[in-house]
């Protein structure tokens, strides 16, 4: 547990009026009562990160590929839809970069990442 994580676990504890130890007993007994629940919210989130490092790998190949653009280019090559095809890859990164701050925001318990 980072030092983030485990000041809003004290901070909820103190809350509800509860001893640390307290809160987490609660906590993993009422997680562990609905397995199917806890365990669709853990993959939800694994699934998440999974798709957000997937895309980045992506858009590195992206990176490359516009590099051979460019080499072409000072080539004497023609690419009549380079402006339209870099506006779409932008448009993709800053669409993966709000996915990545909208999950960690979620996991900082709605704080702006």
């Amino acid at each position: 547990m980072n030092e983030p994580e485990y000041a809003r676990f004290t901070a909820a504890a103190a809350h509800c009026e509860m001893t640390n130890a307290a809160f987490l007993a609660y906590a993993v007994d009422k997680a562990a009562r609905d397995l199917t629940r806890t365990a669709a919210e853990i993959a939800t989130e694994r699934e998440v990160i999974d798709e957000i490092f997937a895309a980045r790998r992506h858009l590195g190949r992206i990176h490359g590929l516009f590099n051979q653009v460019a080499k072409a280019l000072n080539s004497g090559a023609d690419a009549p839809h380079l402006n339209a095809t870099a506006q779409a890859v932008r448009g993709a990164a800053r669409r993966m970069e709000e996915a990545a701050d909208a999950l960690f925001a979620h996991r900082d318990g709605g704080e702006s990442a």
